[in-house]
């Protein structure tokens, strides 16, 4: 009986321990996949800045940016899990310590983003460097105060 015991013991704590391991396995999938999602929301941006700004002439493609822009930013706090918060990553502690103001800017950036793809779906071309402005604009306001600084 006593053996059953400490073999019921040991199966417990081996259990505890794998699952505290898979879940920091799982957060550290969670983190490359946040990053790689930032890496392409970025990379949109750029591809988009340089339309509108008129440095390359793929105006045709501006739309399948601004609609990859609203899909990414749709919802971006998602992307930031409780327990995300360790290893190789940009984001700073305030995003889980201010998580309401995360969330507000969040939100804030999916708006400009859906504003962006919505004028560029209408062909309102007046207005595509205001609605990617804004949309600039918002992603610097969160990364202002929720992501390490560039070095």
């Amino acid at each position: 009986m006593k053996h059953a015991r400490i073999s019921h013991c040991i199966l417990l704590v081996s259990a505890y321990l794998l699952a505290g391991t898979a879940v920091a396995a799982e957060s550290e999938d969670i983190i490359k996949y946040r990053q790689n999602v930032m890496k392409s929301n970025g990379a949109h941006m750029a591809a988009a800045a340089a339309i509108i700004n008129g440095k390359v002439d793929y105006k045709g493609q501006l739309g399948d940016h601004a609609r990859a822009l609203q899909a990414i930013n749709k919802d971006i706090n998602s992307l930031f899990p409780k327990d995300s918060d360790f290893g190789e990553t940009k984001a700073l502690d305030a995003v889980w310590e201010k998580n309401a103001d995360f969330q507000k800017l969040a939100k804030t950036a999916a708006q400009k983003a859906d504003a962006l793809a919505k004028t560029v779906a209408a062909g309102d071309s007046k207005n595509y460097a205001a609605r990617f402005k804004e949309l600039s604009d918002s992603c610097k306001a969160c990364h202002k105060d929720f992501r390490k600084e560039e070095k």
